[in-house]
């Protein structure tokens, strides 16, 4: 199908803008993803001449940007505030650190980062939402199902008005689904659409990795949500298939650590099976670009990012246009 491949900048952060704009076509992207962290787009900065200089760098290394992602920032909008927030925030977002000062000016920031991608001529922007219950995930001590409503109720107050803002401008919000968001599996990503009243500028972003360890079906995961799949990342995830001495849970060991159960791969070296997905993209007409996620603790991200651009390209393909079975038939 020749679907935009890019790279989502996230986990390059460390890095200015321009080395990463080299880098991503040394290694054969289409584009770029960038990531509202590091100096990659930065918020509280980006007037129109800044968005355009940003477009300009892009096109000097011959790249196209088709979204920008604010996943810190969107954590914070729901999420139980704490010291580990400190570390993902703006100072100027984290402020004092009181809990709900915090929560509603990352709000606030959600909706600039809106007003962002409509500068920047995008209409996607990808991100975390947070959540007030993940803490109640194992149901114990036992809660209630009121419990988890009130959290659902939670989400829906605190982000239906940044969505009707996106709505406004023409602007689409897609949820990373995953662990310790309010929609992290198939059926609470339902519940969050209906908690929303399945508002128009609330969307998913794909990503394959978060569900396949879960042994949520992935694939499926596309034809629930067809209408709603506004981005889609590419990350492989490598899960064990005996026992281990580490669960699903991660076991407060690090990323990498090959006791755990689960670990995030390079593209094509873990379990996810890319054949069905991209099947299954081309069923729901699904032609928007497919961003690479590089995630591997156990390997070299340079080496990572150019393979894993060469994987996704082999692995994409457009459907037929023909029943293969026409030709065996008298006209």
């Amino acid at each position: 199908m020749g679907r935009p491949v890019t790279l989502f900048t996230g986990q390059w952060a460390d890095l200015t803008i321009e080395t990463m704009c080299q880098k991503a076509k040394d290694f054969g992207y289409d584009g770029l993803e960038l990531c509202c962290w590091g100096d990659h787009m930065e918020i509280d900065k980006a007037d129109q001449k800044y968005c355009n200089d940003r477009i300009a760098l892009l096109k000097k290394y011959d790249l196209n940007l088709y979204a920008i992602s604010n996943h810190l920032v969107g954590q914070c909008v729901c999420d139980q505030i704490d010291e580990r927030h400190k570390s993902i925030l703006p100072d100027y977002i984290w402020g004092d650190g009181d809990p709900e000062g915090v929560r509603q000016r990352a709000a606030a920031e959600m909706i600039n980062t809106g007003k962002v991608a409509k500068r920047l001529g995008l209409d996607t922007v990808v991100g975390f939402t947070g959540s007030s219950i993940w803490h109640l995930l194992y149901a114990f001590p036992p809660g209630s199902q009121e419990t988890i409503d009130k959290g659902y109720e939670d989400f829906a107050r605190r982000w239906k008005p940044i969505l009707d803002e996106y709505e406004k401008m023409g602007v689409k919000f897609a949820l990373e689904v995953h662990p310790t968001e309010i929609a992290f599996d198939i059926e609470s990503a339902k519940r969050a659409l209906k908690a929303l009243d399945n508002h128009p500028a609330f969307g998913f972003n794909y990503d394959p990795s978060h569900l396949g360890y879960q042994h949520v079906d992935y694939v499926r995961f596309i034809y629930e949500f067809a209408d709603r799949i506004f981005h889609v990342h590419m990350k492989d995830v490598y899960w064990s298939d005996v026992p281990t001495t580490v669960g699903v849970f991660g076991g407060h060991i690090p990323f990498g650590d090959n006791r755990r159960y689960w670990n995030f791969r390079s593209m094509g070296r873990g379990n996810i099976n890319f054949e069905n997905i991209m099947r299954a993209l081309n069923d729901i007409q699904y032609t928007g670009s497919l961003s690479v996620e590089w995630e591997d603790s156990g390997m070299n991200r340079e080496a990572g990012a150019a393979e894993s651009c060469e994987f996704v390209r082999y692995s994409d393909f457009d459907p037929s246009d023909i029943a293969f079975d026409d030709a065996m038939q008298k006209e």
